[in-house]
Protein backbone atom coordinates (compact mmCIF):
# COMPACT_ATOMS: atom_id res chain seq x y z
CA UNK A 1 0.00 0.00 0.00
CA UNK A 2 1.00 3.65 -0.58
CA UNK A 3 -0.01 6.63 1.15
CA UNK A 4 -0.37 10.15 -0.22
CA UNK A 5 -1.73 13.23 0.24
CA UNK A 6 -3.65 15.96 -1.14
CA UNK A 7 -5.21 19.66 -0.97
CA UNK A 8 -7.55 21.52 -2.25
CA UNK A 9 -4.73 23.10 -4.94
CA UNK A 10 -2.80 21.18 -7.34
CA UNK A 11 -1.19 18.33 -6.21
CA UNK A 12 2.90 18.09 -6.57
CA UNK A 13 2.38 15.59 -8.52
CA UNK A 14 1.30 15.96 -12.20
CA UNK A 15 2.36 12.99 -14.21
CA UNK A 16 -1.43 12.14 -15.27
CA UNK A 17 -1.82 13.10 -19.28
CA UNK A 18 -6.32 13.34 -19.01
CA UNK A 19 -7.33 15.54 -16.45
CA UNK A 20 -10.35 14.81 -14.07
CA UNK A 21 -11.99 16.45 -11.74
CA UNK A 22 -13.28 14.17 -8.44
CA UNK A 23 -15.17 15.82 -5.55
CA UNK A 24 -15.64 14.37 -1.98
CA UNK A 25 -17.88 15.41 0.33
CA UNK A 26 -17.11 15.62 3.96
CA UNK A 27 -19.54 16.25 6.94
CA UNK A 28 -19.06 19.15 9.43
CA UNK A 29 -20.92 19.83 12.88
CA UNK A 30 -20.48 23.36 12.49
CA UNK A 31 -22.21 26.52 14.89
CA UNK A 32 -25.20 28.43 13.88
CA UNK A 33 -24.76 31.09 15.93
CA UNK A 34 -21.68 33.06 17.42
CA UNK A 35 -21.97 31.51 20.94
CA UNK A 36 -23.56 28.15 21.23
CA UNK A 37 -25.10 27.10 23.88
CA UNK A 38 -26.06 23.80 23.68
CA UNK A 39 -26.48 20.76 20.91
CA UNK A 40 -29.52 22.61 19.24
CA UNK A 41 -26.61 25.33 18.02
CA UNK A 42 -24.98 22.72 15.86
CA UNK A 43 -25.46 21.74 12.33
CA UNK A 44 -24.39 19.09 10.66
CA UNK A 45 -23.18 20.46 7.13
CA UNK A 46 -22.09 18.40 3.79
CA UNK A 47 -19.29 20.45 2.58
CA UNK A 48 -17.56 19.61 -1.56
CA UNK A 49 -14.04 19.41 -1.87
CA UNK A 50 -12.30 18.88 -5.17
CA UNK A 51 -9.53 16.57 -5.89
CA UNK A 52 -6.65 17.69 -7.55
CA UNK A 53 -6.11 14.55 -10.57
CA UNK A 54 -3.28 13.20 -9.10
CA UNK A 55 -5.66 11.46 -6.58
CA UNK A 56 -6.21 7.86 -8.39
CA UNK A 57 -9.99 6.97 -8.97
CA UNK A 58 -9.38 4.10 -6.82
CA UNK A 59 -8.07 5.63 -3.36
CA UNK A 60 -8.94 5.11 0.16
CA UNK A 61 -9.78 8.53 1.67
CA UNK A 62 -8.98 9.78 5.20
CA UNK A 63 -10.59 12.02 7.54
CA UNK A 64 -9.24 15.81 6.18
CA UNK A 65 -7.96 18.41 8.38
CA UNK A 66 -9.05 21.88 7.20
CA UNK A 67 -7.46 24.81 7.68
CA UNK A 68 -7.72 28.33 6.68
CA UNK A 69 -5.04 30.18 4.03
CA UNK A 70 -5.59 34.18 2.81
CA UNK A 71 -9.67 33.94 3.73
CA UNK A 72 -10.18 30.59 1.88
CA UNK A 73 -10.96 27.24 3.60
CA UNK A 74 -8.24 24.52 2.75
CA UNK A 75 -8.16 20.74 3.49
CA UNK A 76 -5.79 18.45 3.73
CA UNK A 77 -6.45 15.34 2.79
CA UNK A 78 -4.39 11.64 2.83
CA UNK A 79 -5.15 9.15 0.85
CA UNK A 80 -4.25 5.19 0.24
CA UNK A 81 -4.22 3.50 -2.82
CA UNK A 82 -2.51 -0.38 -3.94
CA UNK A 83 0.36 -0.04 -6.17
CA UNK A 84 2.16 -2.77 -7.61
CA UNK A 85 4.66 -4.76 -5.66
CA UNK A 86 8.39 -4.17 -6.77
CA UNK A 87 10.35 -7.36 -7.81
CA UNK A 88 14.23 -7.88 -7.10
CA UNK A 89 14.83 -9.97 -9.66
CA UNK A 90 13.43 -11.45 -12.92
CA UNK A 91 13.93 -7.96 -14.85
CA UNK A 92 14.25 -7.93 -18.64
CA UNK A 93 14.20 -4.29 -19.72
CA UNK A 94 15.53 -1.95 -17.34
CA UNK A 95 16.70 1.65 -17.83
CA UNK A 96 19.93 2.97 -16.41
CA UNK A 97 21.35 6.51 -15.21
CA UNK A 98 24.25 8.29 -15.02
CA UNK A 99 25.10 11.10 -13.34
CA UNK A 100 27.03 14.20 -15.13
CA UNK A 101 28.38 17.66 -14.29
CA UNK A 102 26.42 20.18 -16.85
CA UNK A 103 24.27 16.93 -18.08
CA UNK A 104 22.90 16.07 -14.77
CA UNK A 105 21.50 12.75 -16.40
CA UNK A 106 21.97 10.52 -18.83
CA UNK A 107 19.54 7.29 -19.27
CA UNK A 108 18.96 4.79 -21.62
CA UNK A 109 16.98 1.58 -21.45
CA UNK A 110 18.94 -2.19 -22.41
CA UNK A 111 16.91 -5.44 -22.87
CA UNK A 112 18.05 -8.43 -21.73
CA UNK A 113 17.48 -11.47 -23.84
CA UNK A 114 17.05 -15.16 -23.21
CA UNK A 115 20.58 -16.61 -24.10
CA UNK A 116 21.99 -14.07 -21.79
CA UNK A 117 23.03 -11.06 -24.58
CA UNK A 118 22.33 -7.89 -23.65
CA UNK A 119 21.04 -5.13 -26.35
CA UNK A 120 20.63 -1.33 -26.15
CA UNK A 121 17.04 -0.04 -27.19
CA UNK A 122 17.54 3.46 -28.93
CA UNK A 123 20.20 5.69 -28.47
CA UNK A 124 18.97 7.49 -24.75
CA UNK A 125 18.71 10.59 -23.57
CA UNK A 126 19.84 13.13 -21.44
CA UNK A 127 18.38 16.04 -18.74
CA UNK A 128 20.77 18.77 -18.98
CA UNK A 129 20.34 21.15 -16.28
CA UNK A 130 23.38 23.61 -17.30
CA UNK A 131 21.29 26.62 -16.21
CA UNK A 132 19.56 25.83 -13.09
CA UNK A 133 23.18 24.14 -11.90
CA UNK A 134 25.04 27.61 -12.65
CA UNK A 135 22.06 29.57 -10.85
CA UNK A 136 22.63 27.18 -7.66
CA UNK A 137 26.26 27.92 -7.86
CA UNK A 138 26.03 31.53 -8.05
CA UNK A 139 23.46 31.23 -4.80
CA UNK A 140 26.13 28.97 -2.80
CA UNK A 141 28.90 31.76 -3.54
CA UNK A 142 26.51 34.56 -2.53
CA UNK A 143 25.44 32.41 0.67
CA UNK A 144 29.06 31.98 1.08
CA UNK A 145 29.71 35.64 1.15
CA UNK A 146 27.20 36.31 3.53
CA UNK A 147 27.94 34.07 6.31
CA UNK A 148 31.91 35.67 6.05
CA UNK A 149 30.24 39.04 6.26
CA UNK A 150 28.28 38.39 9.47
CA UNK A 151 31.16 35.97 11.22
CA UNK A 152 32.91 39.53 10.27
CA UNK A 153 29.92 41.46 12.18
CA UNK A 154 30.13 39.44 15.02
CA UNK A 155 33.69 39.34 16.04
CA UNK A 156 33.21 43.35 15.73
CA UNK A 157 29.98 43.71 17.83
CA UNK A 158 31.91 40.83 20.51
CA UNK A 159 28.47 40.51 22.45
CA UNK A 160 27.93 43.63 22.94
CA UNK A 161 24.00 44.43 22.36
CA UNK A 162 24.36 48.35 21.73
CA UNK A 163 26.58 48.34 19.23
CA UNK A 164 25.56 50.67 15.93
CA UNK A 165 26.09 47.28 13.90
CA UNK A 166 23.88 45.06 14.93
CA UNK A 167 21.02 46.62 13.50
CA UNK A 168 23.10 45.61 10.14
CA UNK A 169 23.97 41.90 11.45
CA UNK A 170 20.21 41.74 11.80
CA UNK A 171 19.51 42.66 8.00
CA UNK A 172 22.39 40.47 7.21
CA UNK A 173 20.70 37.64 9.12
CA UNK A 174 17.22 38.03 7.24
CA UNK A 175 19.20 38.49 3.68
CA UNK A 176 20.95 34.50 4.69
CA UNK A 177 17.67 33.56 5.59
CA UNK A 178 16.08 34.14 2.11
CA UNK A 179 18.96 32.70 0.10
CA UNK A 180 18.93 29.71 2.04
CA UNK A 181 14.98 29.68 1.26
CA UNK A 182 15.59 30.35 -2.73
CA UNK A 183 18.57 27.55 -2.53
CA UNK A 184 16.20 24.68 -0.92
CA UNK A 185 13.33 26.01 -3.42
CA UNK A 186 15.48 25.28 -5.93
CA UNK A 187 17.19 22.67 -5.20
CA UNK A 188 13.50 20.59 -5.05
CA UNK A 189 12.28 22.22 -8.09
CA UNK A 190 15.45 20.30 -9.57
CA UNK A 191 14.78 16.87 -7.85
CA UNK A 192 11.41 16.60 -8.70
CA UNK A 193 11.90 17.65 -12.36
CA UNK A 194 15.08 15.55 -12.77
CA UNK A 195 13.59 12.11 -10.89
CA UNK A 196 9.98 12.53 -13.10
CA UNK A 197 12.30 12.63 -16.54
CA UNK A 198 14.14 9.38 -15.23
CA UNK A 199 10.61 7.73 -14.26
CA UNK A 200 9.30 8.46 -17.62
CA UNK A 201 11.76 6.93 -19.52
CA UNK A 202 11.52 3.78 -17.50
CA UNK A 203 7.52 3.79 -18.35
CA UNK A 204 7.89 4.33 -21.89
CA UNK A 205 10.26 1.93 -22.45
CA UNK A 206 8.33 -0.73 -20.83
CA UNK A 207 11.19 -1.19 -18.24
CA UNK A 208 10.56 -2.72 -15.17
CA UNK A 209 14.37 -1.48 -12.54
CA UNK A 210 16.29 1.39 -12.77
CA UNK A 211 19.96 1.27 -11.85
CA UNK A 212 21.92 3.90 -10.77
CA UNK A 213 25.21 4.27 -9.85
CA UNK A 214 25.86 4.00 -5.71
CA UNK A 215 26.39 7.87 -4.33
CA UNK A 216 28.47 6.66 -1.18
CA UNK A 217 31.42 5.93 -4.19
CA UNK A 218 31.79 8.91 -5.72
CA UNK A 219 34.02 11.57 -4.72
CA UNK A 220 34.61 15.04 -6.42
CA UNK A 221 38.39 15.42 -6.68
CA UNK A 222 40.72 16.15 -9.31
CA UNK A 223 38.91 18.56 -11.53
CA UNK A 224 39.55 21.64 -9.60
CA UNK A 225 38.06 23.66 -6.86
CA UNK A 226 35.53 24.77 -8.83
CA UNK A 227 33.88 21.80 -10.40
CA UNK A 228 34.55 19.63 -7.19
CA UNK A 229 32.61 22.43 -5.19
CA UNK A 230 29.84 22.23 -7.57
CA UNK A 231 29.75 18.39 -8.19
CA UNK A 232 29.58 17.87 -4.09
CA UNK A 233 26.42 20.50 -3.73
CA UNK A 234 24.34 19.03 -6.33
CA UNK A 235 21.07 17.21 -5.56
CA UNK A 236 21.77 13.84 -6.35
CA UNK A 237 20.67 12.08 -3.39
CA UNK A 238 16.95 14.35 -3.63
CA UNK A 239 16.89 12.95 -6.93
CA UNK A 240 17.45 9.60 -5.97
CA UNK A 241 14.82 9.42 -2.96
CA UNK A 242 12.45 11.37 -5.43
CA UNK A 243 13.28 8.52 -8.00
CA UNK A 244 12.04 5.99 -5.46
CA UNK A 245 9.00 7.47 -4.65
CA UNK A 246 7.46 8.17 -7.87
CA UNK A 247 8.69 4.44 -9.45
CA UNK A 248 6.99 2.83 -6.35
CA UNK A 249 3.65 4.07 -8.02
CA UNK A 250 4.03 2.03 -10.67
CA UNK A 251 6.27 -0.79 -9.44
CA UNK A 252 9.68 -0.41 -10.99
CA UNK A 253 12.71 -0.79 -8.88
CA UNK A 254 15.27 1.52 -8.09
CA UNK A 255 18.76 -0.20 -7.65
CA UNK A 256 21.84 1.12 -6.33
CA UNK A 257 24.61 -0.38 -8.46
CA UNK A 258 28.90 0.25 -7.80
CA UNK A 259 29.78 2.62 -9.61
CA UNK A 260 33.19 1.55 -10.16
CA UNK A 261 35.02 1.90 -13.82
CA UNK A 262 31.60 2.44 -15.41
CA UNK A 263 33.35 5.08 -17.66
CA UNK A 264 36.49 3.88 -17.76
CA UNK A 265 35.41 0.18 -20.12
CA UNK A 266 34.08 0.19 -22.83
CA UNK A 267 30.43 -1.12 -22.65
CA UNK A 268 31.07 -3.74 -25.56
CA UNK A 269 34.17 -5.43 -24.94
CA UNK A 270 35.42 -4.07 -21.41
CA UNK A 271 38.51 -2.69 -22.66
CA UNK A 272 39.74 0.63 -20.95
CA UNK A 273 38.72 3.69 -23.55
CA UNK A 274 40.74 5.93 -24.65
CA UNK A 275 39.07 9.22 -23.72
CA UNK A 276 39.21 12.49 -26.01
CA UNK A 277 38.40 15.91 -25.85
CA UNK A 278 35.87 15.99 -28.82
CA UNK A 279 35.05 13.31 -31.70
CA UNK A 280 36.56 15.68 -34.32
CA UNK A 281 39.93 15.96 -32.26
CA UNK A 282 40.44 12.61 -31.86
CA UNK A 283 44.38 13.23 -30.64
CA UNK A 284 43.41 15.48 -28.04
CA UNK A 285 43.56 14.00 -24.66
CA UNK A 286 40.22 15.43 -22.63
CA UNK A 287 36.94 13.55 -20.75
CA UNK A 288 33.85 14.19 -22.69
CA UNK A 289 34.32 11.91 -25.65
CA UNK A 290 35.47 8.12 -25.46
CA UNK A 291 37.09 5.27 -27.95
CA UNK A 292 37.68 1.96 -27.70
CA UNK A 293 41.04 0.50 -28.72
CA UNK A 294 39.83 -2.84 -29.66
CA UNK A 295 35.58 -2.75 -31.22
CA UNK A 296 36.26 0.72 -32.24
CA UNK A 297 33.31 2.03 -29.80
CA UNK A 298 33.37 5.16 -29.62
CA UNK A 299 30.46 7.92 -28.06
CA UNK A 300 29.66 10.06 -25.34
CA UNK A 301 31.45 8.97 -21.76
CA UNK A 302 28.07 9.37 -20.32
CA UNK A 303 26.28 7.48 -23.11
CA UNK A 304 28.56 4.46 -22.40
CA UNK A 305 28.17 4.60 -18.65
CA UNK A 306 24.95 4.30 -18.30
CA UNK A 307 25.51 1.11 -20.70
CA UNK A 308 27.85 -0.74 -18.58
CA UNK A 309 25.63 0.10 -15.59
CA UNK A 310 22.36 -1.50 -16.70
CA UNK A 311 24.46 -4.48 -18.11
CA UNK A 312 25.83 -4.74 -14.79
CA UNK A 313 22.72 -4.65 -13.01
CA UNK A 314 21.03 -7.16 -14.98
CA UNK A 315 23.88 -9.33 -14.71
CA UNK A 316 24.00 -8.88 -11.05
CA UNK A 317 19.90 -8.76 -10.61
CA UNK A 318 20.40 -12.27 -8.44
CA UNK A 319 22.68 -10.17 -5.78
CA UNK A 320 19.76 -7.53 -4.95
CA UNK A 321 19.15 -7.09 -1.15
CA UNK A 322 17.34 -4.68 0.86
CA UNK A 323 19.31 -2.67 3.16
CA UNK A 324 17.82 -1.41 6.44
CA UNK A 325 16.07 2.00 5.21
CA UNK A 326 14.58 -0.39 2.61
CA UNK A 327 16.70 0.69 -0.57
CA UNK A 328 17.64 -1.82 -3.20
CA UNK A 329 21.48 -1.91 -3.50
CA UNK A 330 23.88 -4.28 -4.97
CA UNK A 331 27.02 -4.47 -2.58
CA UNK A 332 29.70 -6.13 -4.73
CA UNK A 333 30.53 -6.64 -7.92
CA UNK A 334 31.88 -10.35 -9.15
CA UNK A 335 34.46 -11.02 -11.94
CA UNK A 336 32.39 -13.70 -13.67
CA UNK A 337 28.91 -12.12 -13.69
CA UNK A 338 31.16 -8.91 -14.94
CA UNK A 339 32.27 -10.48 -17.76
CA UNK A 340 28.95 -11.06 -19.40
CA UNK A 341 28.08 -7.90 -18.72
CA UNK A 342 28.50 -6.29 -22.03
CA UNK A 343 26.28 -4.82 -24.53
CA UNK A 344 26.42 -6.85 -27.94
CA UNK A 345 26.58 -4.59 -30.75
CA UNK A 346 23.66 -3.98 -32.99
CA UNK A 347 23.87 -6.19 -36.21
CA UNK A 348 24.59 -4.63 -39.25
CA UNK A 349 21.57 -3.18 -41.49
CA UNK A 350 20.78 -5.54 -44.53
CA UNK A 351 19.31 -4.46 -47.82
CA UNK A 352 20.85 -2.14 -50.83
CA UNK A 353 23.36 0.66 -49.58
CA UNK A 354 21.67 3.83 -49.26
CA UNK A 355 24.64 6.23 -48.51
CA UNK A 356 25.66 8.91 -50.64
CA UNK A 357 29.08 8.06 -52.52
CA UNK A 358 28.38 10.43 -55.22
CA UNK A 359 26.56 13.27 -57.05
CA UNK A 360 22.73 13.74 -56.15
CA UNK A 361 21.76 14.62 -60.32
CA UNK A 362 23.23 11.95 -62.65
CA UNK A 363 25.67 14.60 -65.28
CA UNK A 364 25.18 14.32 -69.06
CA UNK A 365 27.66 13.04 -71.51
CA UNK A 366 28.47 16.33 -73.25
CA UNK A 367 27.38 18.79 -70.72
CA UNK A 368 26.49 22.71 -72.29
CA UNK A 369 28.88 25.05 -71.38
CA UNK A 370 27.96 27.85 -69.20
CA UNK A 371 29.73 30.11 -71.88
CA UNK A 372 30.93 29.63 -75.15
CA UNK A 373 34.37 28.20 -74.92
CA UNK A 374 34.41 28.67 -79.34
CA UNK A 375 35.52 32.03 -81.37
CA UNK A 376 33.17 33.66 -83.26
CA UNK A 377 32.41 33.02 -86.66
CA UNK A 378 33.74 35.26 -89.76
CA UNK A 379 31.97 38.02 -90.19
CA UNK A 380 31.84 39.79 -94.18
CA UNK A 381 32.95 43.13 -93.95
CA UNK A 382 30.41 44.93 -94.70
CA UNK A 383 28.93 44.20 -91.79
CA UNK A 384 30.26 46.43 -88.57
CA UNK A 385 30.92 44.67 -84.82
CA UNK A 386 31.00 41.02 -83.61
CA UNK A 387 29.08 38.34 -82.32
CA UNK A 388 29.71 38.58 -78.42
CA UNK A 389 31.17 35.21 -77.13
CA UNK A 390 28.85 36.08 -73.44
CA UNK A 391 28.31 37.65 -70.70
CA UNK A 392 31.35 37.92 -68.06
CA UNK A 393 30.92 39.25 -64.86
CA UNK A 394 33.90 40.85 -63.74
CA UNK A 395 32.71 42.21 -60.22
CA UNK A 396 32.23 39.24 -58.11
CA UNK A 397 30.94 40.33 -54.25
CA UNK A 398 30.67 38.08 -52.07
CA UNK A 399 27.18 37.61 -49.60
CA UNK A 400 26.94 40.08 -46.76
CA UNK A 401 28.45 38.73 -43.21
CA UNK A 402 26.16 38.03 -40.59
CA UNK A 403 27.56 40.33 -38.04
CA UNK A 404 30.52 42.66 -38.58
CA UNK A 405 34.41 41.08 -38.62
CA UNK A 406 32.85 38.34 -39.65
CA UNK A 407 33.57 35.77 -42.39
CA UNK A 408 30.83 34.68 -45.09
CA UNK A 409 31.04 30.72 -43.37
CA UNK A 410 31.32 32.05 -40.08
CA UNK A 411 28.17 30.27 -37.74
CA UNK A 412 26.18 32.81 -36.41
CA UNK A 413 26.91 33.41 -32.49
CA UNK A 414 23.87 34.15 -31.85
CA UNK A 415 21.38 32.82 -28.66
CA UNK A 416 17.88 32.66 -28.03
CA UNK A 417 16.86 34.95 -25.56
CA UNK A 418 15.79 31.93 -23.10
CA UNK A 419 19.32 30.50 -23.40
CA UNK A 420 20.56 33.09 -21.08
CA UNK A 421 22.06 31.89 -17.93
CA UNK A 422 19.40 33.31 -14.70
CA UNK A 423 16.38 33.50 -17.28
CA UNK A 424 14.12 30.62 -15.27
CA UNK A 425 14.08 26.97 -14.57
CA UNK A 426 12.43 25.93 -17.22
CA UNK A 427 14.11 27.40 -19.81
CA UNK A 428 17.19 25.62 -18.35
CA UNK A 429 15.90 22.35 -17.81
CA UNK A 430 16.18 20.66 -21.32
CA UNK A 431 15.28 16.69 -21.83
CA UNK A 432 16.38 15.01 -25.15
CA UNK A 433 13.29 13.29 -26.61
CA UNK A 434 13.25 9.38 -25.93
CA UNK A 435 14.47 7.21 -29.12
CA UNK A 436 13.29 3.86 -27.86
CA UNK A 437 12.92 0.84 -30.17
CA UNK A 438 10.01 -1.28 -30.00
CA UNK A 439 10.17 -4.08 -26.89
CA UNK A 440 9.35 -7.26 -27.80
CA UNK A 441 6.36 -9.09 -26.01
CA UNK A 442 6.31 -5.51 -24.30
CA UNK A 443 2.52 -3.71 -24.50
CA UNK A 444 1.67 -1.30 -26.73
CA UNK A 445 0.85 1.22 -23.49
CA UNK A 446 4.65 1.06 -22.28
CA UNK A 447 6.40 1.52 -25.75
CA UNK A 448 7.00 4.90 -27.09
CA UNK A 449 7.64 4.46 -30.96
CA UNK A 450 9.41 7.51 -32.16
Amino acid sequence: MAAGAAGGGAGRETRVSTFRLLNAYGRLKLPIRPDPQSYADWTWVACPITLPPTVPAGAVLHLPTLRLHRGAVHADLAYTHAVPKTQRTGHTVALGVDWGLNTLLSAGAVWLHGDGTITTLGGGGMFRASGVLSKQHRLRRQSEYLHAKADQYDRLIDSRERHHLADKRQILTDEIRRVSERRSNLNDALAWSAARWAVDQAIAAGATAIYIEDLRSMEARGMGRNHNTRLSQTVRGQIVERMRHLAAETGIAVVTVPARNTSKHCPQCLVPLRHRKAPDRPTVPGWKWAICPSCDWQGDRDQGAWRRITARGLTHQAKTVTDRAGAMVIRSVADRLEAKSVITPAAPQTGRDRSKTGPTRRQAACPTPRRRRTPSPTRPQHLAGQRPEGHAHTVRRLPRAALRNQGVTTISTHRPRGAVLGAGFHLHAHASPPRWEPVPGATPDYVSRS
